[in-house]
């Protein structure tokens, strides 16, 4: 197996992990799985190093400490409990709570992070709603549960029409999702008709000036913001810069305009559709 490729979080420097057992732990974890018999599964790769049964360890995708629970080797349906994977192992764990499809676990004391794996975004939608008050409760966990094991499929609420909308990457996808929560979870469903993930962007550069006064009482609250923004490469995504120089303004104002701008691209002007591929 060939030397991986990592970030060190630390130094935000670009470093080679060998593929060796000396070297520091580092994995990936590439599917999770909600098992009715063990509960949750999740299945990673071990790049770097070797880790124990019970050893903590850290998601340094998101930043949290871990403690790896039983190490199973899989095979179709039988399972073989192991007490060490190293280098180049493919294994589940149990007891990771907030590790999820593309998280980076690794050695607590040499963070890095290996290059995650990129999900395409859903294209078709529908509404699903409970068919009666009994199956609330138990859509919403069934739910979760199918968003943490299948990273395309996705669950929004819009509060405007009150509704729950799932998307996936196609019709056949949510029949099986939909096929699911009937079989696996027993969760009685009446879904919408399919309707397609529309996506709006801009086309040329614009310029923007907004204002916030409020006063109730003592010194109020003032706010002014410009903002220029221009179209960028198709599936580039959303880009933030920040132009302020030296100390004019407070740096921590500057994460609520960045905020102010993706809640707003959440509904375009054309059809209130999600805006896509711009730079802020």
């Amino acid at each position: 197996m060939p030397p991986v490729k990592a970030v060190d979080t630390r130094k935000g420097a670009k470093v080679t992990r060998s593929a060796s057992d000396d070297a520091p732990f580092s994995a990936l974890a590439f599917k999770v799985v909600s098992d009715p018999f063990v509960g949750r599964l999740v299945y990673f790769r071990v790049y770097s190093g070797a880790v124990r049964a019970k050893a903590q360890v850290l998601n340094a995708t998101r930043g949290k400490r871990e403690r790896i629970g039983r190490l199973l080797l899989m095979h179709a349906s039988h399972r073989e409990e192991v007490v060490e994977a190293d280098t180049g192992a493919i294994v589940a764990t149990l007891g990771l709570k907030n590790t999820f499809t593309g998280d980076t676990l690794c050695h607590p004391s040499q963070p890095v992070l290996l290059e995650s794996i990129r999900f395409p975004e859903p294209v078709l939608s529908v509404a699903i709603e409970p068919r009666s008050r009994a199956d609330q409760d138990k859509i919403e966990q069934a739910l979760q549960r199918l968003t943490e094991e299948d990273p395309t499929f996705k669950v929004n609420y819009n509060e405007e029409t009150g509704q729950t909308v799932i998307s996936g990457m196609g019709e056949l996808h949510l029949e099986v999702i939909v096929s699911r929560l009937l079989s696996e979870f027993t969760v009685g469903a009446k879904v919408g008709k399919p309707r397609v993930a529309y996506k709006e962007t801009i086309t040329i550069p614009v310029r923007a000036e907004g204002k916030f006064i409020r006063q109730t009482g003592g010194h109020g609250q003032y706010g002014h913001v410009n903002l220029e923004l221009e179209p960028v490469e198709r599936g580039s995504g959303f880009q933030f810069v920040n132009r302020i120089r030296g100390a004019a303004i407070p740096r921590q104002y500057i994460p609520a305009v960045e905020a102010g701008i993706r809640e707003a691209m959440q509904s375009g002007v054309l059809a209130g559709c999600p805006l896509v591929d711009i730079k802020a």
